[in-house]
């Protein structure tokens, strides 16, 4: 078995310590341990405090499994596991739900790996691609035409990673209905939930709507806790969950006893997370919509719905690659082209969950305004 480079993570891993200025990220603002500390209740510092650094239980610290549940409406901790961030999560529900000749339903773009294992372990993929000229909506018709009698999963990823479009309800309720008749699994990648424009948007974690649901979240986008590495699975499927947590024994066993109590520590006080990383990203987003009205000769988009990344469509001549290249270069300023997620087109990303966007935003828009002409040559 052969798995090919993860071009995104390849990406990061050449330019995310190298490169000054990071307008691609895709996490919400970190917190430190000394502000998540200071936010802590009475009973999860005296876990901190006496904490040892011994191994912790594979499926995650019942008190840990017991805050995530409250984050959905129908589940208890028991239908809970953890794992050693969201990539791990991914891995194993896709050994465990993939045999050779499954056929998978997949949104593209997507997180690579939610498609590359998959097809990796013997299934055939199906890639249903968002347009942007269709405002990166879903083509619930082309679903629909994809299903087939093997399909064993599809794989959503919404809010949408990278366009930030989120599903009408009526849509994901068809969606259920078209997996409930086809026996097939929906998995949904769901790590920017709690990070909408619109609130009132907010879709239902597709572990509470659907009985074969599996629902993947991470502490590391929405609460903005990447170091932390804690990532689960939710479901309600018990046969599921026992064999993922079977196979995890074959991974991590188990995750980081420190980090299992400061992610205790963070969903405790989870509304003030979420309202400070909210508000960043809202202000970012204003700032942004002023900034592309200014810059509609060089740029164009879809306003995104929710998430701390926008796709923006470069409008030069020059393809993005080579614009993203200069860029970095000269200004120092990163960017992720589209072609790193397999979208194709003059697309690239850029990230707005950050407190430092602002500054990084008004060194690209200096590169931008040194270009005074659309069809400008590097």
């Amino acid at each position: 078995m052969k798995i090919p480079p993860f071009k995104l993570e390849e990406f990061w891993k050449k330019h995310e310590f190298t490169a000054p200025y990071l307008l691609c990220c895709s996490d919400a603002e970190t917190w430190t341990l000394q502000q998540l500390l200071a936010l802590a209740d009475f009973d999860s510092l005296k876990l901190w405090d006496s904490l040892s650094l011994g191994y912790t239980e594979s499926p995650g610290h019942p008190l840990l499994r017991e805050e995530i549940s409250r984050l959905y409406t129908s589940l208890d901790s028991e239908q809970i596991l953890t794992f050693a961030g969201a990539e791990e999560g991914i891995y194993c529900a896709m050994r465990v739900l993939i045999e050779p000749g499954d056929h998978v339903i997949a949104i593209d773009p997507c997180y690579q790996s939610l498609v590359t294992l998959a097809e990796t372990f013997g299934a055939k993929i199906t890639a249903i691609q968002l347009k942007a000229e269709n405002q990166w909506k879903l083509d619930l018709e082309e679903v629909r035409r994809a299903f087939q009698t093997k399909t064993k999963i599809l794989i959503l990823n919404y809010p949408h990673n990278p366009t930030g479009t989120v599903l009408e309800g009526k849509v994901l309720e068809e969606l259920v209905e078209l997996a409930r008749k086809n026996r097939a699994y929906i998995f949904c990648d769901e790590v920017y939930r709690y990070l909408e424009v619109d609130e009132s948007l907010r879709m239902p974690s597709i572990a509470d709507a659907y009985e074969k649901g599996i629902s993947l979240n991470v502490m590391t986008k929405s609460f903005g806790l990447a170091g932390l590495r804690i990532g689960w699975l939710a479901t309600r499927d018990a046969d599921f969950l026992r064999e993922v947590g079977s196979y995890k024994l074959y991974t991590s066993i188990c995750n980081s006893a420190p980090s299992e109590i400061l992610a205790i520590i963070a969903l405790r006080a989870k509304e003030k997370l979420l309202m400070r990383n909210r508000d960043i990203l809202l202000q970012n987003l204003r700032i942004l919509d002023a900034f592309m009205k200014r810059h509609p000769n060089y740029l164009s988009w879809v306003r995104p719905q929710s998430g701390t990344m926008a796709v923006l469509k470069l409008l030069l001549t020059i393809s993005v690659e080579a614009f993203a290249e200069d860029l970095v270069r000269t200004e120092g300023v990163l960017i992720m082209p589209g072609s790193v997620f397999d979208l194709s087109g003059n697309f690239f990303r850029i990230g707005f969950g950050k407190k430092n966007m602002p500054e990084i935003l008004k060194r690209f828009e200096s590169y931008l305004q040194s270009r005074t002409s659309p069809d400008f040559a590097i």
